[in-house]
């Protein structure tokens, strides 16, 4: 078998492309908190948090960075007073933490199957898992398009039901709602982002953060992440160990200035994906991602649908060109949540994407050619 030669390999996902366009910007920031030697919360997050609150818009409410993007989401619930015997709605087809959190606290993940055009939650499917149970609806944001929320909002707050964002793959996208744009994590009553490295917005490290618009939610959450601590060694109840260093804060700040550019050539890259497409006559074959009405997707990933994916992506790691799946086995049907009960067959559009579903390279720096290389090499494979 032919070996592809490492220099003309195509990666996944190449963070040192970005990385050396504001290397200097990035090492004078570090550098400023070696100098101080601040290294946990401090004036370095603070000023972070205030121009991501700046950066969203926010007019009330405020930014709250915690450890990780999943530290986020269990912060949220633990401030919603997420407990045993309580229900909470959300999406079989994402990341482990988005259940995890769920088991964590003892209540209970209630599964609604994906819209397959977008892959995200079906909120027609949302309304049928509505209980007298149910605590919080948990919407993904996923591969960086939103949720249309604004059709599940008014009945979530009837039943008094309230909206935690998992926007850990889309900050910076947004949906025009009434005829303003609104910022995914900024339409239910809590957003929760994840600032790994791999994510739009990457640190150096782990990183998460919180918004939320209510300051009373605001006021627990910088509570829960420090302990439950109140004030110096007085603690209002048991919290977590869960800051964002001033590191990554300096560091991420200095990324946030860039951001919408970033985003900006990653849809210029999603464009030259479908022309790509277009050109080797695969549109069909290969089901391209979706841009729903209204939204503003920022393209964290670029997920094409394809039958007889694992023969494919083999093919192409032969070739030297790496595609990546998103997720293989749905969260239903992972082993550590068998206790919920589930199995094979309970959302059949969650478990179909699991079997279609081939990330391929997207992020700032990748060149056409290289977009135009993978592609004519799945056209090559597809028509053997």
């Amino acid at each position: 078998m032919e070996k592809t030669h490492e220099a003309e390999r195509l990666p996944i996902l190449d963070l040192t492309r970005a990385y050396r366009e504001i290397r200097e910007e990035v090492l004078e920031a570090v550098t400023r908190v070696f100098d101080s030697q601040g290294f946990i919360l401090g004036p370095e997050v603070r000023s972070f948090e205030e121009h991501v609150e700046s950066y969203l818009e926010m007019k009330q409410g405020r930014v709250v960075g915690c450890a990780s993007g999943t530290d986020a989401l269990l912060l949220a619930l633990m401030a919603l007073e997420v407990g045993p015997g309580d229900e909470v709605i959300t999406t079989p087809y994402s990341f482990f933490a988005t259940a995890g959190v769920v088991a964590r606290l003892g209540a209970r993940a209630v599964f609604a199957d994906i819209d397959p055009m977008t892959f995200n939650v079906s909120l027609k499917e949302v309304e049928k898992k509505i209980t007298s149970r149910t605590r919080v609806f948990l919407p993904v944001h996923l591969f960086g398009q939103t949720v249309p929320l604004e059709g599940v909002r008014e009945l979530c707050a009837e039943r008094g039901i309230a909206i935690v964002e998992d926007a850990a793959q889309a900050l910076g996208a947004w949906r025009h709602v009434d005829g303003a744009i609104v910022r995914a994590g900024l339409m239910g009553d809590v957003g929760c982002y994840s600032f790994f490295p791999t994510k739009n917005l990457g640190g150096c490290g782990d990183g998460g953060m919180i918004v939320t618009r209510s300051d009373e939610l605001a006021a627990r959450l910088l509570r829960l992440r420090v302990h439950g601590e109140s004030s110096l060694y007085r603690h209002e109840e048991v919290g977590l160990n869960s800051r964002l260093d001033a590191l990554q804060a300096a560091v991420l700040d200095v990324k946030l200035r860039h951001l919408e550019r970033w985003n900006a050539e990653r849809r210029v890259l999603a464009d030259r994906y479908r022309m790509f497409f277009e050109m080797e006559r695969l549109v069909g074959p290969v089901t391209l991602p979706v841009e729903a009405e209204g939204n503003h997707h920022i393209y964290h990933q670029y997920v094409v649908r394809v039958e007889r994916r694992d023969e494919l992506m083999a093919h192409l790691e032969e070739k030297g060109l790496s595609t990546r799946v998103y997720y293989p086995i749905p969260l239903h049907l992972q082993p550590c949540f068998s206790f919920w009960g589930h199995r094979e067959g309970d959302f059949p559009e969650s478990e179909r994407l699991s079997r279609e579903a081939l990330a391929l390279p997207i992020f700032p720096g990748l060149k056409p050619e290289e977009q135009e290389r993978l592609v004519k090499g799945m056209a090559a494979a597809m028509r053997r």
